[in-house]
C-alpha cells in the first residue's frame, strides 16, 4: 500500500524541539461524541466495533483532521484493546469505561494472560494504520496505555477512585506486581513497535491514572518498567509522548524515563513543568478542557497565555490537559485551532514569526 508524503510535519518538528512556522496543535480524544457525525456512527456501531473495522476506524480517525485542521491525527482505538487480545475479557460501559467481570487478583490470573503478538492478535489495528498512512498528509500518532493504568483496570475490574486492590498488590505482593508489569511492558513494546512499523509517526503512552501514586511509589513500582519501555521504543526513532493526569509531582521522573515529549495536564503551569523536566524534552498541553465552555474571548486569552509559556523554549505542542469532553462545541475546537495557528508568541522561541 502506497504511503502518502507528509506535507505538514510541524508536529514532528516540535516534538524534536526544532523550529516551526506556527505552533502545532492536536487534541486528545479529538475523534468523539462532540462531533454529530461521529454520534451518528455510534448509533450503529459500538466503540469496539469501530476499532475492529479498519475502513470505519480510518474514517473516524480522519474526521477531526478534515473538520478541525489539526496538525496530527491519532489512531481511533482504546487502550484496553490489546488487553482483550491477551485473553482478559472486558466491555466498555457508556459513561463508565472498561469493565472487567473477572479482575486479575492471583498468580494464576496473571499466568492465564496470553503472550501478545500484534500481527496475530490485532491485525485489523495495523491494517487501519496502513490505510491511514495512504490517506494522511499529516503525522499519525499511535498509542498504548501505560502499564500502571492498564494494571489498575485489570486489578480493580474497572475505573477506581482509590485503586485499593492495585496499591495493595503493589506493596503486599510485589512478586505478582513484577510479573504483571513485566507482561504489560512487553505488550506495550511489541504493540508500539508494530504500530510504527505499520506507519505511525509517533507514539503516545497514556498512563492516565499513574498520578494516583506518590513519587516514591512511582519510582519503585512503575518507573523501572517505563524506562525499559522507552529504552526499547527509542530504537524506532519516532517521538515518544508520556502523559498522565495529576502528575505534576512526577514530571521530573517522567522526563527521566526516556520519553521525548512530556504531556502536561492543566494543573501545572507550563513554565513550572519546564523547570521540572529540563530542556532536553518537548512539552505538550495543557489547556483545561472545561474552559472550552467559556466565552470565546476568555478561551483566546487562556490559549495565548499558554502559548506564551509553552513556546518560551523550543519544543512545544498545543493540546488539552486531558481529552475533549463529549458536549464540547465543534466550532469552538475549530476556532481554537485557528487561534493557535494565528498567534505570534511574545517570546522568540518556537513558532515566532
Amino acid at each position: 500500500m502506497e504511503i502518502r508524503t507528509l506535507v505538514n510535519e510541524r508536529f514532528l518538528q516540535a516534538c524534536r524541539r526544532q523550529q516551526t512556522d506556527v505552533t502545532p496543535v492536536w487534541f486528545m480524544r479529538q475523534a468523539g461524541r462532540y462531533d454529530p457525525d461521529y454520534r451518528k456512527i455510534r448509533e450503529r456501531h459500538s466503540l469496539l466495533d469501530i476499532c475492529a473495522e479498519p475502513e470505519l476506524c480510518a474514517e473516524v480517525t480522519m474526521m477531526p483532521v478534515r473538520k478541525l485542521g489539526v496538525d496530527a491525527a491519532i489512531l481511533f482505538s482504546d487502550i484496553m484493546v490489546p488487553v482483550g487480545a491477551m485473553g482478559l475479557e472486558f466491555t466498555i460501559r457508556e459513561n463508565v469505561g472498561p469493565v472487567i467481570a473477572q479482575p486479575i487478583r492471583t498468580k494464576q490470573d496473571i499466568e492465564n494472560l496470553r503472550p501478545f503478538t500484534p500481527s496475530e492478535a490485532l491485525p485489523h489495528v495495523l491494517t487501519s494504520i496502513r490505510l491511514l498512512r495512504a490517506e494522511l498528509d499529516i503525522p499519525l500518532i499511535g498509542f498504548t496505555g501505560g502499564p500502571f493504568t492498564l494494571a489498575s483496570y485489570m486489578i480493580e475490574g474497572g475505573p477506581s477512585r482509590d485503586y485499593l486492590h492495585t496499591k495493595t498488590m503493589m506493596v503486599s505482593r510485589p512478586d505478582l506486581w513484577q510479573t504483571l508489569m513485566d507482561k504489560l511492558a512487553d505488550m506495550v513494546i511489541h504493540y508500539g513497535r508494530a504500530q510504527v512499523e505499520a506507519g505511525a509517526a509517533a507514539l503516545q503512552v497514556f498512563d492516565s491514572w499513574v498520578g494516583s501514586l506518590s513519587v516514591d511509589a512511582f519510582r519503585k513500582s512503575v518507573k523501572p518498567f517505563m524506562t525499559r519501555i522507552f529504552h526499547e521504543l527509542r530504537k524506532l526513532d519516532v517521538p515518544l509522548i508520556y502523559f498522565g493526569v495529576n502528575t505534576g509531582e512526577l514530571l521530573g521522573d517522567f522526563a527521566e524515563t526516556g520519553a521525548s515529549v512530556i504531556g502536561v495536564d492543566w494543573r501545572v503551569p507550563l513554565s513550572r513543568a519546564r523547570a521540572r523536566v529540563g530542556n532536553q524534552v518537548a512539552l505538550q498541553g495543557n489547556f483545561d478542557p472545561a474552559m472550552l465552555f467559556a466565552p470565546i474571548d476568555v478561551i483566546d486569552k487562556l490559549a495565548q497565555d499558554i502559548l506564551d509559556e509553552g513556546t518560551a523554549t523550543p519544543g512545544y505542542v498545543f493540546n488539552l490537559g486531558h481529552g475533549v469532553k463529549p458536549s464540547t462545541d465543534l466550532g469552538v475546537l475549530r476556532h481554537l485551532v485557528e487561534t493557535v495557528h494565528a498567534y505570534t508568541p511574545t517570546q522568540t522561541g518556537q513558532g515566532a514569526r
